[in-house]
């Protein structure tokens, strides 16, 4: 984690930009994206170049190659390590007409290790940091802050990340780490599985899926698997340009090379390559929302015939996987017990034409002070010949924080108990009743209530016996109360004679 020093830089960073004029808290990260690409840029060809003075082998395709740029400036000087020391003004002229022009137009024709993803999507990309001394701030506190580890660079964006706050508004509000981080360990991530987020937005998921495998004892054994790693298996769809740069920066920042991070309309532009392509899929689609049905994909609307996002998504998602391909997605909670045939429908697929494995219900402010919404997280396995014998239900009572809009962090989280329990979900679990906080619902049961997949349809309240005194005993006390109080207005009355 990055210390509460540099904490305190970059929330003066961050004012300053909203003093200089940049209030989109997207446009602020997207800035600083830049200027923290250039520098990893720096770093690698630093690297290649102690490589090649201990080899004896010259650096081949170098990102900053000999000679100048297009408006006759040597590409030395746009290398971090020199610009960072020209005076504040030349540093803005400098980044403005040479740095940012490179990495915008000339570094998506290289053909080096570098042409990533990432470069891909700096085509329509602005500079808009408002004046040098603005600029100045912020390479101060970039070139202060140790890059080496993996963890710091990644916290640092991740710290950023966290202050998307007025994004909701556009429904691309994050995702709570934490909760990420449940959904991924739920589902353990393996190496050479692809791995799919179609709502991908600053990448959460796929970075959260990256860190756990690269944790795994298994993983990065040969060179096949680390290849598959970087190039790969990471895919990522949104149709937000500048999410799609912020997530692609979100991964390289987290060792990700060169992840598939694609601009598409998922539910509009369901290629038939993507059908049946990836082993697990982690999501936290949009909600709100209906599309008219001629910009919906004609292969979605044969699953469910229905305008609402969030059962388009959750088609998407059956139709991306392969046969045996896992999800964990997280859906509002009237995908669970919503009565019209559209949800009918598409809860019975999922419990009878594939495997639905657990339903874990989240408190309603896991996403404040983005939204309210009540929601819960659906596990299912992709098998299009059923094997849903049981499903497992989670009632989660606390995420680890207040459910109010400070989102304080509490002494005590149920989510380690969900991970557990889930993992015995096939054999301590069964013995559980449904008065306690998981049990399990055989599919039959389901059946009968109509696919409602609400974990208050099935769970049993007990209710703590009370006894009431009885009704005479009552009103001969309202009637004695009544008498003391008479009894003092008359004595009152005395005392003012």
């Amino acid at each position: 984690m990055i210390n509460g020093t540099v904490r305190a830089q970059v929330d003066k960073v961050w004012d300053t930009f909203w003093t200089g004029g940049i209030s989109n808290p997207l446009e602020v990260i997207e800035q600083i994206t830049y200027l923290l690409f250039l520098k990893r840029l720096d770093d690698a060809q630093t690297l290649a170049e102690n490589r090649a003075n201990r080899t004896g082998k010259p650096v081949t395709n170098p990102i900053f190659p000999d000679g100048t740029d297009r408006r006759g400036r040597s590409y030395r000087d746009l290398r971090w390590s020199r610009f960072k020391d020209f005076s504040r003004d030349e540093k803005f002229t400098l980044f403005s007409e040479h740095i940012f022009p490179f990495l915008r137009d000339e570094l998506t024709q290289q053909s080096n290790g570098e042409d990533s993803t990432y470069s891909h999507h700096m085509k329509d990309a602005r500079f808009t940091i408002p004046n040098a001394g603005v600029l100045e701030r912020v390479i101060d506190i970039i070139d202060g802050i140790d890059m080496t580890g993996r963890d710091t660079k990644g916290d640092l964006y991740e710290y950023m990340l966290s202050k998307i706050a007025s994004a909701g508004t556009n429904g691309q509000f994050r995702t709570p780490r934490h909760i990420i981080d449940l959904m991924v360990r739920m589902t353990d991530p393996r190496p050479m599985e692809t791995i799919c987020d179609p709502a991908s937005g600053t990448c959460g998921f796929l970075v959260r899926a990256a860190e756990h495998l690269w944790d795994s004892p298994d993983m990065l054994t040969d060179q096949r698997q680390l290849d598959f790693y970087h190039h790969e298996q990471f895919h990522g769809y949104d149709f937000d340009n500048t999410m799609l740069r912020i997530g692609s920066m979100n991964m390289l920042l987290h060792g990700v090379e060169n992840p598939v991070i694609t601009y598409r309309d998922s539910l509009a532009d369901l290629h038939s390559a993507e059908e049946e392509k990836y082993n697990l899929i982690l999501a936290n689609p949009p909600f709100a929302g209906s599309l008219d049905y001629e910009n919906v994909a004609k292969d979605l609307l044969t699953l469910v015939k229905t305008k609402k996002t969030e059962l388009l998504f959750l088609a998407l998602f059956i139709r991306l996987l392969k046969p045996g391909g896992r999800a964990a997605v997280i859906v509002p909670d009237g995908v669970l017990f919503g009565s019209s045939k559209a949800h009918k429908d598409l809860r019975k697929l999922l419990v009878e034409q594939h495997k639905l494995d657990a339903v874990v219900k989240l408190p309603s402010g896991v996403f404040k002070p983005y939204a309210g919404v009540s929601t819960a997280i659906l596990f299912f396995t992709k098998t299009n010949s059923g094997g849903t014998d049981h499903v497992w239900f989670y009632d989660v009572k606390s995420d680890g924080f207040s459910l109010d809009d400070k989102r304080t962090p509490l002494a005590s989280s149920d989510l380690p108990d969900v991970l557990e329990r889930y993992k015995q979900r096939t054999t301590t679990e069964a013995e559980r009743a449904r008065t306690d906080q998981s049990f399990l619902v055989p599919k039959p049961e389901i059946a009968e209530n109509g696919y409602d997949l609400s974990l208050n349809r099935y769970k049993e309240v007990q209710y703590d016996e009370v006894e009431h005194k009885a009704p005479a005993e009552i009103i001969a006390e309202l009637e004695l109360l009544e008498k003391e109080i008479v009894d003092g207005m008359a004595e009152l009355k005395d005392l003012l004679k």
